[in-house]
């Protein structure tokens, strides 16, 4: 059980419990489950995934690389279109089988609440140390190289295996970006969000998943034959992580998570140089607390049909992979309406 003196200001550090790892996906209860369901008014069920290759030619992290697909292998043999009957004349069977290496945050994803931490003097000793959500510690919590262990990464707690148990299921409320600004990058502050909220008719409620759509998602897609890093670094509102009353907003509405279709979900392009955080929504929403971000979603599909049928909800399940120990997930997202 982790120990800490001091909490983040602003923080719900011990709000769900001392032990706690899920952070805000505890506000998905039964009830609210029961109440998403209600959204499946048609049968029509999207896929909210991208390819798991994309992005593809484009680079948006240099540390994350595409999957990449091999067979796997009985000594030195690959079985991919292997037949049986090189072993036993008898049997017919021909038989291909895979394995794949991937990152795990390269396409459509989850991230854990391990993704992002902080340097913070959570036990009250004057000096920061390297923690995470609820007070979760580096090289205990979440090892690296040089523990005992077959891995040289691995979140003992606040994994996505965490989440994957929950599972992540409830109401899915769609924010559409590209119906307010179109495709541009537009910096979104807390009143600008407010305002297309109203605009749109979105209620949002305790416990939902809030999904973002910008335009990025649909327009990386589209860039493959050509891509353009530069056009994408113009595509799609962001949010203004920089906006402190926004950070109010989110705690306030008591969401449990936020997907949205672009790279960051906030801007990406804040200065680096900046006191202190490159990323202050990832800090506000990971680390103080506890709010899971999803990247790399594509509602190209889920958007014109929600809009068509003037509803702006859907019953969503997006579960990670049950992976112990991976700070990340791809997800397929699924949305019913």
């Amino acid at each position: 059980m982790p120990q800490w003196v001091n909490r983040p200001e602003g923080s719900n550090w011990g709000d769900f419990g001392p032990d706690d790892q899920l952070g805000t996906l505890n506000y998905i209860t039964d009830a609210e489950r029961r109440a998403a369901a209600r959204e499946i008014r048609e049968g029509r069920a999207f896929c909210l995934s991208l390819p798991l290759d994309l992005p593809g030619k484009l680079s948006l992290n240099p540390r994350r690389k595409p999957p990449r697909l091999a067979p796997t292998c009985l000594e030195d043999t690959p079985y991919i279109n292997y037949p049986l009957s090189n072993v036993d004349p008898i049997l017919q069977d021909v038989i291909s089988d895979d394995q794949v290496l991937l990152s795990t945050q390269y396409s459509t994803q989850w991230d854990s609440l391990a993704h992002v931490g902080a340097l913070f003097d959570a036990d009250g000793d004057g000096v920061a140390e390297r923690c995470y959500y609820n007070g979760h510690r580096a090289d205990e919590d979440v090892l690296g190289a040089g523990h005992e262990g077959a891995h040289a990464s691995y979140a003992r707690r606040l994994s996505v295996c965490e989440m994957a148990k929950t599972p992540v299921q409830g109401r899915g409320v769609l924010i559409d970006f590209t119906r307010a600004y179109g495709t541009e990058r537009v910096i979104v502050t807390r009143p600008m969000l407010e305002q297309v909220i109203a605009d749109q008719g979105v209620e949002i409620r305790p416990g939902d998943i809030l999904m973002l759509r910008t335009g990025f998602s649909e327009a990386l897609r589209d860039m493959q034959d050509a891509p353009d890093i530069d056009r994408l670094n113009r595509t799609g509102a962001v949010l203004d992580g920089t906006d402190a009353t926004l950070h109010d907003w989110i705690t306030d509405s008591r969401i449990s998570a936020i997907a949205a279709d672009n790279y960051a979900v906030e801007n990406p392009d804040a200065d680096p140089h900046a006191c202190c955080l490159r990323l202050p929504l990832h800090h506000h929403c990971l680390f103080k607390l506890g709010l899971p971000l999803a990247e790399l979603w594509d509602f190209s599909t889920l958007a014109p049909a929600l809009q068509a049928a003037g509803r702006h909800a859907a019953f969503l399940t997006a579960p990670p992979l049950y992976l112990p120990g991976a700070i990340g997930s791809p997800v397929t997202p699924v949305a019913t309406i």
